[in-house]
């Protein structure tokens, strides 16, 4: 049976990509749970917002990739997606697989005491996003959930709610401008592992800014991305 690659990197946080998706469909309950049961600092997952104003976790924008299924997440109501069924990994029908909601993300990572790394797609309308920290401070763990996205206003609203926030900017290259941007909305890093230079790291560490790569699955890339001194790994399948 297939399972996780120990790499053993001391002061790293190792984060489960969407869950465990190395071996459960990936940002499903019993991908979380996964991770849960096994040594991730984090897990991280997707959220998007519904039709109706609910929020869902699944990473892309429509379901034809995992459920073939042409319908367009943010177009479609809440119990509607909920009610879609997914296989597992090996094709086989799973009834309990299902998009999980926020909320039982939250639960599913307190219960198992790890970090939320939670990613806001596409561009997120203040009242949104407001939602979703209500969400999180209702789980009781906002100081362990760090909020990720690629949409710079999104982050920059989050820091204007919350000034001490954990936040990290989804990048795939990494320029001065970057920096830049992280030191004046005093955000974290979150780049694609094959932009990351032991260079940059000490440039973000001197700043005071914090490194996590993705999505690294090779043990020989990890141990290279530790020596450089990053803070997070994010991945599919180490752990």
């Amino acid at each position: 049976m297939r399972d996780t690659i120990r790499v053993n990197l001391p002061g790293v946080r190792m984060i489960a990509h969407r869950g465990v998706s190395g071996l459960e469909r990936e940002n499903t309950c019993a991908a979380f749970v996964a991770a849960g049961n096994r040594s991730y600092g984090g897990v991280e997952t997707d959220v998007h917002r519904t039709a109706d104003g609910q929020y869902i976790v699944v990473h892309d924008d429509d379901l034809r990739r995992i459920a073939g299924l042409d319908w367009v997440i943010e177009e479609t109501d809440y119990e509607t997606l909920r009610a879609v069924r997914l296989t597992d990994t090996d094709g086989c029908a799973r009834a309990d697989l299902c998009l999980p909601s926020l909320d039982e993300y939250l639960h599913i990572c307190r219960k198992y005491d790890k970090d939320c790394v939670l990613e806001l797609k596409n561009h997120f309308e203040p009242a949104d996003i407001d939602g979703v920290l209500e969400a999180i401070r209702a789980a009781g763990w906002l100081e362990r959930t760090t909020l990720i996205s690629f949409d710079l206003p999104n982050l920059v609203c989050v820091r204007e709610r919350l000034p001490q926030q954990r936040a990290q900017y989804l990048v795939e290259e990494i320029n001065s401008g970057v920096i830049e941007t992280l030191k004046a909305y005093r955000l974290d890093l979150d780049a694609e592992y094959t932009a990351v230079t032991r260079e940059w790291v000490e440039i973000c560490h001197a700043a005071g800014i914090r490194v996590n790569v993705w999505t690294v699955d090779d043990p020989d890339d990890a141990r290279r991305l530790a020596e450089y001194g990053v803070d997070d790994i994010t991945s599919n399948i180490l752990e």
